[in-house]
C-alpha cells in the first residue's frame, strides 16, 4: 500500500514527481512513459516513487486525481449555469492543454468503456443537475448524459478533439467568437423543453 509522505522533504518529493509524471504521461501515456524518465525529471528515485505511488498504474491515478481536483477548484461548477461552465471548461483546456491529454489516456489506457462520472467525486454534480431538473431549470433527460454532452461541446476545441485543437496563442476574438457559441449552443442544449 502506497505511504503518503510526512515530512516537508517528502511532500515536496512526492510532488515533483506528480509534476514530471504529469507532463510524461500527457505526453505519451501510461504505456509509453518510462519511469527513470520521471524520476529524473523529478530529482527523485525509484525507491521514493513506488513508496509514494505503488505502480506505475497507481502513480497514474494520482496524477489524473491531483489534476481533476485542481480543475474542479479552477472550474467551480455550477448546475444552474451550464453555459458559463463549460466556457470555463473552454478555457481550462487552453490554459492546461496536458489536462485534456490525460483525459483521453485515461480513456484510452484505463477506461476504455463507461462514464466518467461513476466516479464518486463527481456525486455533487450530478445531484445539482438533478435537483435543477426536478425544479424544471435543466432538460429532462439523465443528469450524467446532460453533463456528457456538455463537457463534449465544451472540449470540442481540446486537445482531445479529433478535428481541432485550439490553442492559447490564436487570437482572443477567435476564443471570444468559440465562447459565444459554446455559452449559447450549451443554453439551447440544456433548456427545459
Amino acid at each position: 500500500m502506497p505511504e503518503l509522505p510526512t515530512t516537508a522533504r517528502g511532500i515536496a518529493t512526492r510532488r515533483r514527481i506528480l509534476d514530471a509524471a504529469t507532463e510524461e504521461f500527457a505526453r505519451v501515456g501510461i504505456a509509453g512513459a518510462r519511469m527513470d524518465r520521471i524520476v529524473g525529471a523529478a530529482d527523485a528515485n525509484k525507491a521514493q516513487l513506488y513508496a509514494y505511488f505503488g505502480s506505475k498504474e497507481g502513480l497514474f491515478d494520482a496524477v489524473v486525481a491531483d489534476r481533476v481536483d485542481a480543475g474542479a477548484d479552477d472550474v467551480p461548477f455550477d448546475a444552474d449555469d451550464l453555459p458559463a461552465w463549460a466556457v470555463r471548461l473552454y478555457d481550462q483546456n487552453l490554459g492546461d492543454p496536458a489536462f485534456a491529454r490525460l483525459i483521453a489516456w485515461t480513456r484510452l489506457e484505463r477506461r476504455p468503456t463507461g462514464r466518467w462520472f461513476d466516479d464518486p467525486r463527481h456525486e455533487s454534480k450530478l445531484a445539482a443537475v438533478a435537483e435543477a431538473q426536478a425544479a424544471g431549470r435543466l432538460r429532462k433527460t439523465d443528469p450524467a448524459d446532460l453533463l456528457i454532452l456538455v463537457i463534449g461541446m465544451a472540449s470540442a476545441w481540446s486537445p482531445a478533439s479529433s478535428v481541432y485543437t485550439a490553442t492559447a496563442d490564436e487570437p482572443e476574438h477567435v476564443h471570444d467568437g468559440r465562447r459565444a457559441l459554446l455559452r449559447e449552443a450549451i443554453a439551447r442544449s440544456v433548456a427545459p423543453g
